[in-house]
């Protein structure tokens, strides 16, 4: 894990986070600076910096993700209208640079997204 990596301290504990969910693999936090009445991250434990560093042997971590994704908007009553972004680098505006999936949810959501 990193040691300057926010997602990695709160992974082990360093960092108090508001968690939602967990499991061995992965965890849910509530965003500290929420862009929607539900924004919750489902972030790996695993220290990846971003999409772009999924391999072939992260393909079933991938999966559980977007499975988190759905248990999260299902626990936070969003499921029947919500949005699972992924920003990859800077430029797409990831702040944190470790693989997160962002759930949004509880207001109209508009296309594009900008």
């Amino acid at each position: 894990m990193g040691q300057d990596c926010l997602f990695c301290a709160i992974a082990d504990g360093r960092t108090d986070a508001d968690v939602v969910s967990e499991s061995d693999r992965w965890f849910a936090i509530r965003d500290i600076n929420p862009q929607a009445p539900v924004h919750v991250l489902v972030i790996p434990r695993e220290h990846l910096a971003s999409l772009d560093d999924l391999e072939e042997a992260h393909r079933d971590l991938a999966g559980e993700l977007m499975l988190a994704a759905r248990e999260v908007a299902r626990s936070e009553e969003v499921s029947g209208g919500y949005r699972v972004v992924v920003n990859t680098g800077g430029r797409a505006g990831q702040s944190v640079h470790h693989l997160h999936l962002h759930v949004l949810g509880g207001r109209g959501m508009r296309w594009p997204p900008g």
